[in-house]
C-alpha cells in the first residue's frame, strides 16, 4: 500500500481552498505519522475510520477535486453520495456518520450493520477528518490535569505527585505528556509494545520498563529529585492495578485510558497478547468478550480501593465504568467521570479544545500564529499563553502541522480574527484550517461523558448537537459533521464538528464571526439553559447573540 500523505504548499488540487483543505485533512488523517492503522482506514479511538473503505476514499478524492466553489459534497458514514448545487456560502461538504434509530443503537446490531458496509464508526474527528494526532487530545488532558490540580490540590500544578494510568493508543498516548507538562510524574501501564516505542520515539514517553519494581523506583527517583518523569510499563493493567493494591501502594492519581468503550479490540484481558487477543475476538468472540469484562471489572475494582485509600480517581471518558457496570460490578459509578469533576467550569463559559491546522505543511505558519498569540494575550489570559509555549517547545508535530489550546467564547472569534489576518499579509503562507473536538461546550449530548451530572438533569437531551451543526451549517462552515458514538460508544453519545477554512480574504473574515460566534455561543446557552451560574452571567454581562428570557427556565409539565 501507497502512504497517504496531505499535499503541502501554497497550490491547489482542487477548485477552491475549502475543497483543498477537506483533500488535505481527509489525507492527513491517514498519514502513517498520525492513524493509528491507515491500511484498515482506522484513524484512532478503537475502530474510529476516515472512509468507509478504499473505494470510498477514492471517489471522495475524485470528487473533491471537481467540486465547484457553489457545491456541496454529501457523505454517508464514510461514503460519497451525491453533489448539489448550494451556494458559495454554505458547507463544501456535509458529513453524518453512524447514525442509528435509537432503539436499534446497540453494539451487536451496529457493528453487524458496519461488517455489511452499511455504515461506518467515525469516532469524533475521525470520520469528520479533523484529527491532529496525539497533540489533539493532549492539551484536553493538560487541562483536566491541571484543573485537578487546583481542585484537588489547591496548587498551580502536580509536582511531586504521580499519577497512574493506563492505555498509549491514539488518544491515550497524550497522557504521559501532559502528566510532565503538569510536572508530575506517571507510569502509564500499556499492553502494546509498539504503542510504547511509538511514544518513546514521539518523545510523548520518557521511559520504559517491563519490570513494575523497578518503574516505581524510577518513580520515587524522579519524585526525591524533584524531576518530572513519564515512564511506560509493558504490561496489563488489571495486573498491573491490582499488584500495587496487594503491595498497599496509593497513588497520587488514578485514572485509564484504554479504549475501554470498544470491546471487540479497544481493551486487551489479561492472559492475552495483543495478537491473541484480535484472534480470539474473531474465532471465540463470546468467550474472549468474557474475558474482557472480567479484566475491565478487575482493574476499576482496583480503581476503587485507590479511591478508598486517598487517591484522586476519575473516569476519562471511555466508558470504563460503564464496562465494569455490565460486567457485574454495581459500585463502578462511585469513581467520578473527569467533566463534572474538572472540566465543566471551562464549558459552561463556551471554552473547549480549540484548533487550527496549517495547509502549507510549514512548522513556521503555526510558530508566527503562536508569537501573534502570546503577544495578544498575554495579560488577559496567561493560562492559554503558558500551555502555547509548553506546546511549542514540547510537542512534535504529526502529519500538517496544527495547534490546539482551550479558547472561550469571544476568544475564538478574536483568534480566528487574527489567523485570517496573518494569511491576508502573506505572513503566514497558506490558508489555515481552523475546528475543534467534537468534545466539546455545546456540540455532544453524552450521558456517561460531556453531559455526565448536568444540573438540570438533561444528560441525555440531544438537540444540542444537532443545533449546533445546523447553525454552523448555516452560518458559513466549510465542512459540518453530525456523528454517533465517538468516545464511549454506540448508543452512548451524538455530536457534531465543523470545520472553517480562513485565506486571507473578507468573505473569510465574515465567515469566521459567525462560526466562530455561533458555535461556543451554543455552549453557553446549553449550560445556562442547565442552570449553570457562570454561563448566565456571560449572557448578562454581552454576547453578540439575542437569547431568549426563558433561557434556564424549564418548567415541569403537570
Amino acid at each position: 500500500m501507497v502512504d497517504i500523505r496531505a499535499p503541502r504548499g501554497n497550490l491547489l488540487n482542487t477548485k477552491g481552498w475549502g475543497q483543498e483543505a477537506a483533500l488535505r485533512l481527509l489525507m492527513n488523517n491517514l498519514d502513517p505519522d498520525v492513524a493509528k492503522d491507515p491500511e484498515k482506514l482506522i484513524v484512532y479511538g478503537g475502530k474510529g475510520k476516515a472512509a468507509r473503505n478504499w473505494d470510498s476514499f477514492h471517489e471522495i478524492v475524485r470528487l473533491l477535486k471537481e467540486l465547484e466553489n457553489d457545491e456541496t459534497l454529501i457523505v454517508q458514514s464514510g461514503k460519497p453520495i451525491a453533489v448539489f448545487r448550494t451556494s458559495e456560502d454554505v458547507p463544501r461538504v456535509l458529513i453524518v456518520n453512524a447514525q442509528i434509530v435509537p432503539r436499534w443503537a446497540t453494539d451487536d446490531i451496529f457493528w453487524d450493520l458496519e461488517r455489511r458496509g452499511l455504515t461506518m464508526f467515525g469516532q469524533m474527528t475521525a470520520g469528520s477528518w479533523i484529527y491532529i494526532g496525539t497533540q489533539g487530545v493532549l492539551q484536553g488532558t493538560y487541562e483536566t490535569l491541571s484543573a485537578l490540580a487546583r481542585k484537588e490540590f489547591k496548587t498551580d500544578s502536580l509536582k511531586g505527585k504521580w499519577v497512574l494510568t493506563s492505555g498509549l493508543g491514539e488518544m491515550g498516548g497524550a497522557q504521559p505528556l501532559a502528566i510532565t507538562m503538569n510536572e508530575a510524574t506517571g507510569i502509564v501501564v500499556e499492553v502494546d509494545e509498539r504503542k510504547i516505542e511509538r511514544r518513546l520515539r514521539t518523545k510523548y514517553l520518557d521511559t520504559y520498563t517491563d519490570k513494575l519494581d523497578e518503574a516505581l523506583r524510577i518513580k520515587d527517583d524522579s519524585i526525591k529529585d524533584g524531576k518530572a518523569i513519564s515512564i511506560g510499563l509493558l504490561g496489563n493493567a488489571a495486573t498491573v492495578y491490582t499488584e500495587l493494591v496487594n503491595k498497599n501502594i496509593v497513588p497520587d492519581v488514578v485514572t485509564d485510558q484504554t479504549a475501554a468503550h470498544d470491546l471487540n479490540q479497544g481493551y486487551i484481558p489479561e492472559g492475552y497478547t495483543v495478537e491473541e487477543a484480535l484472534k480470539a475476538s474473531n474465532e471465540k468472540h463470546e468467550e474472549y468478550i468474557k474475558d474482557v469484562y472480567r479484566s475491565i471489572v478487575k482493574e476499576v475494582k482496583a480503581i476503587l480501593w485507590f479511591k478508598e485509600h486517598g487517591s484522586k480517581v476519575f473516569d476519562y471518558g471511555n466508558n470504563i465504568r460503564t464496562r465494569a457496570f455490565e460486567g457485574g460490578l454495581n459500585n463502578s459509578f462511585d469513581i467520578p467521570g473527569y467533566v463534572p469533576a474538572y472540566i465543566r467550569d471551562l464549558f459552561a463559559i463556551g471554552s473547549g479544545p480549540f484548533r487550527w491546522v496549517a495547509l502549507s505543511g510549514d512548522p513556521e505558519d503555526i510558530f508566527k500564529i503562536d508569537d501573534l498569540l502570546i503577544r495578544e494575550f498575554r495579560d488577559e489570559d496567561p493560562h492559554l499563553v503558558k500551555w502555547i509555549k509548553l506546546a511549542r517547545e514540547r510537542v512534535k508535530f504529526q502529519g500538517l502541522p496544527a495547534r490546539i489550546c482551550y479558547a472561550s467564547y469571544g476568544e475564538r472569534e478574536r483568534i480566528g480574527m487574527l489567523i485570517n489576518d496573518l494569511v491576508r499579509d502573506g505572513v503566514v503562507t497558506a490558508p489555515v484550517a481552523i475546528g475543534r473536538d467534537h468534545h466539546d461546550t455545546g456540540s455532544v449530548a453524552s450521558p456517561f461523558r460531556e453531559t455526565e451530572r448536568m444540573k438540570d438533569g438533561s444528560d441525555a437531551i440531544a438537540d444540542w448537537p444537532i443545533l449546533n451543526a445546523l447553525l454552523n451549517a448555516v452560518s458559513g462552515a466549510t465542512w459540518v459533521s453530525v456523528h454517533h458514538g465517538g468516545g464511549t460508544g454506540i448508543g452512548n453519545a451524538i455530536h457534531a464538528g465543523f470545520v472553517l477554512v480562513v485565506d486571507g480574504t473578507k468573505k473569510a473574515e465574515e465567515r469566521a464571526r459567525k462560526v466562530l460566534n455561533a458555535d461556543p455561543g451554543m455552549g453557553v446557552l446549553r449550560h445556562a439553559d442547565a442552570g449553570y451560574e457562570s454561563s448566565m452571567n456571560l449572557l448578562m454581562k454581552g454576547v453578540k447573540f439575542k437569547y431568549s428570557k426563558l433561557v434556564g427556565i424549564n418548567k415541569p409539565v403537570k
